[in-house]
């Protein structure tokens, strides 16, 4: 999808596709994360969403400018599922838990986007909410503004990677995961003791715990070391930040 830029007044293409729908930046949005979901990055064509659509390539123009464009919308509509049905509580440890693992299952349930899309920043709609409203229940909690920035790229950073990781895996052919699984009882299950004694001992508990993903505990050792550095709270208070609270990282 080449540069093209269409006025924002002629974007709007009011006669039905082929398949009898109205053409809009929501439904290519939606066709185009179906179509990576089944094909991965190469979907991301005007060929293919075009055909998808049954619409003449050419007028995704009046939407996107080119493919990049298209990809960042994707990335903004995997933030925003993130959000849905998302409330505010006022317990700020409860809220940043809800949002980060409404995160971590949005990229998760949309792998072939989330490798796409998980390290892009979008500047869309969704994702100025979603750093407004953390911003908002940090600063509420009581961080300062230097320190909540820093929690906050801190907790988005380890919820994207978490995300991505997790999406690698399940984007895996059905075979490699199996086999990547089988890999703790083949191999680790049988290191013997006297070479691997720290694995032998702890097997058991390892083999359970690395089928799951780590994100929800790794989040709760996020949330504890947060409140550890909130001013007023515990030993190290909000000075103690692993360097300065204040410029830029």
């Amino acid at each position: 999808m080449a540069d093209r830029v269409i006025p924002e007044g002629q974007r709007r293409r009011r006669r039905p596709t082929k398949q009898g729908a109205v053409l809009s930046e929501r439904l290519i949005v939606d066709t185009a994360l179906r179509l990576v979901a089944q094909h991965g990055a190469e979907a991301l064509s005007v060929r293919r969403l075009g055909a998808a659509l049954g619409a003449d390539p050419s007028a995704l123009y009046r939407y996107f400018r080119n493919t990049d464009a298209l990809l960042l919308a994707l990335a903004d509509e995997l933030i925003g599922r993130a959000q849905e049905g998302w409330t505010p509580t006022g317990d700020w440890r409860a809220d940043l838990r809800a949002i980060g693992l409404g995160i971590h299952a949005s990229y998760r349930s949309n792998p072939q986007a989330a490798l796409l899309a998980a390290h892009r920043t979008t500047g869309r709609p969704h994702e100025t909410r979603a750093v407004e409203t953390i911003l908002g229940i940090l600063r509420r909690a009581g961080f300062p503004n230097p320190l909540a920035v820093r929690i906050y790229h801190a907790f988005v950073d380890q919820a994207l990677a978490f995300a991505a990781q997790d999406a690698a895996a399940l984007a895996l052919p059905a075979n490699a995961q199996e086999a990547d699984a089988e890999v703790w009882h083949e191999v680790y299950g049988k290191l013997p003791p006297d070479t691997h004694p720290n694995i032998a001992a702890a097997f058991s508990s390892l083999a359970a715990d690395m089928r799951d993903s780590g994100y929800p505990f790794a989040l709760e050792l996020m949330l504890e070391a947060m409140a550890a550095r909130l001013p007023g709270t515990g030993d190290r208070g909000a000075g103690s930040t692993g360097g300065s609270d204040h410029g830029d990282r």
